[in-house]
């Protein structure tokens, strides 16, 4: 095993190098010099440390000779090309490709899982709190990220689990913008998409909001459009759905007025110790959204030219229905 949040949910470590070999009867983890202290205290019983400080792939090589197996499974969904040569090098056992193996386990979140998600959110939404005040027009979007990341690190989120959005006016129709130097101007939409890090696991909020004016109509209109979209989808998400019926909740409500043309991704996506993992709340979806998953409820409608809108709060699909773990506080800001 070589994906290292796979590797992290099965052992604890939070290392950036590191092999994992499972078999029926021992777990034993691979890494280097640089984590020959921190990786038998992280992994505890849960598997067998092995410290090589020249390579690692030579070290699985003769742990693969002392218990042979007949196949050996890989992650063919996150193994590069050069590491499985160097596993071909190391081993006689023929290679078998598997995929989502432990991705299916981690769809499904333990009570812990879900708290470290909710302290994430909590903590970015207090990051957000004390950023949007200072928002002036004149600021620019990188200075704005700056400001908004500084206060993540600040309260204590580990890293960015993706490069933060900050995106205003125009450029609020891309959805995934990269933040930029532009100035933000009087009146313009500004869309912010950013997330924090508790205990190794992700949240992933979005807030759209209106600097230096208010909102105009046309601004009024569609953001009240889609914040019903959020609202609808999140009030009726289930366990078990397909999840191409989840992302229908919402996408019918953009649709019906017209705008679906303007709504062109998935409504949402999986949280945990990856900012997008499964389930995948997808019109081209039929898997059923298992008990427990954690997902993202993000509709958006963009205007090339214009700019757009987009709402994102992290939902718990607990046994009795979608359970916000984000505050879910969707009132359009003004920022005069």
């Amino acid at each position: 095993m070589t994906h290292l949040p796979n590797i992290r949910y099965l052992t604890g470590f939070s290392g950036s190098a590191a092999l994992l070999l499972v078999q029926e009867d021992a777990t034993v983890l691979i890494s280097d010099f640089r984590y020959a202290a921190q990786a038998p205290v992280e992994v505890g019983a849960a598997a067998v440390v092995e410290i090589d400080p020249r390579s690692v792939w030579d070290r699985l090589g003769r742990v693969l000779a002392s218990c042979p197996a007949d196949s050996l499974g890989i992650e063919s969904q996150s193994i590069s090309v050069r590491d499985a040569e160097r596993l071909s090098g190391v081993t006689r056992s023929r290679v078998v490709p598997t995929a989502d193996l432990v991705e299916r386990l981690r769809a499904v979140k333990s009570p812990e899982e879900v708290a470290a998600i909710r302290a994430a959110a909590e903590l970015a939404q207090a990051a957000l709190a004390e950023v949007l005040p200072a928002i002036r027009v004149g600021q620019t979007e990188v200075e704005v990220g700056a400001a908004l990341e500084a206060s993540l690190r600040r309260r204590g989120s580990e890293w960015h689990p993706f490069p933060t959005i900050v995106a205003s006016g125009p450029r609020s129709a891309l959805p995934h913008a990269r933040t930029s130097r532009r100035a933000i101007g009087a009146g313009e939409l500004l869309l912010l998409d950013f997330g924090a890090q508790v205990d190794g696991y992700c949240a992933d909020l979005t807030r759209t909001v209106i600097v230096g004016g208010r909102a105009d109509a046309r601004q009024r209109t569609i953001y009240e459009l889609v914040r019903t979209a959020q609202r609808r989808a999140i009030e009726h998400l289930r366990p078990g759905m397909p999840a191409r019926e989840g992302d229908a909740l919402a996408r019918e409500v953009i649709t019906t007025r017209g705008f679906g043309e303007a709504f062109g991704h998935s409504l949402g996506h999986g949280l945990g110790l990856e900012v997008h993992e499964a389930p995948r709340l997808a019109p081209t979806s039929d898997t059923p959204l298992p008990p427990h998953a954690v997902v993202t409820v993000e509709p958006g409608v963009y205007f090339p030219g214009w700019g757009g809108i987009r709402l994102e709060d992290d939902v718990h699909l607990a046994p009795g229905g979608a359970e916000c773990l984000s505050d879910g506080r969707t009132d359009l800001v003004e920022l005069v």
